[in-house]
């Protein structure tokens, strides 16, 4: 009982970083890598413990990806703040190439090497999750579409494995994502119009 108190806390803690760091983004703010850092190292220890193995791993990326994104965010390609854009045909490319070759890989390992009861379920919310993170880096607006694919298969898992608030806050990050998706389009079509009236 003890133990389980201790990853409800853990899990408490681990959404309150979490929340902050996605409302940050929204806001297009490049510190929500911190408090993500901070969530992603709670949330792989919990989990390990809940054997959600294919999640271990994408928190592992998503450390990696938040802190390639804090420096791509802060100095970009030509050394200075990248800006926000729409993805490339070749970016989608990648990004869908993404999602394809992690649901396999994912799939295979968790089905074959691993005790998961739902490798499957698994690996598609690690696929996603994966693209949508890559794009986030790269500060493209179709990473919150990504994402929210992710949550969405995400919510019915998480309640399967009984990690409720976990659940929770991966539905309001699904809220917070289309929320954001608005926010950042709304950000391109200023600096767009802004653009055009000082062409």
């Amino acid at each position: 009982m003890e133990y389980f108190s201790q990853l409800v806390v853990l899990q408490w803690i681990g959404t309150l970083f979490g929340v902050v760091q996605v409302l940050l983004a929204r806001q297009n703010n490049i510190h929500n890598y911190l408090f993500g850092i901070i969530a992603i190292l709670i949330s792989i220890w919990v989990l390990y413990q809940s054997q959600l193995y294919a999640d271990i791993l994408l928190n592992m990326y998503y450390l990696v990806m938040s802190i390639y994104g804090w420096f791509y965010w802060k100095m970009g390609k030509q050394k200075q703040e990248a800006p926000i854009s729409y993805s490339t045909k070749k970016e989608h490319g990648i990004a869908g190439g993404i999602v394809l070759g992690c649901f396999i890989l994912m799939a295979y390992w968790l089905g074959q090497h691993t005790d998961s009861d739902v490798p499957y379920w698994d690996a598609v919310v690690c696929a996603f999750a994966w693209a949508g993170m890559w794009l986030m880096a790269k500060r493209k607006i179709e990473n919150w579409v990504y994402l929210n694919i992710s949550n969405l298969i995400s919510i019915p898992l998480l309640i399967y494995k009984e990690l409720y608030i976990y659940a929770g806050l991966t539905a309001f990050l699904f809220t917070v994502a289309i929320s954001g998706y608005i926010k950042w389009k709304k950000i391109i079509d200023k600096k767009n119009s802004e653009t055009y009236a000082g062409a």
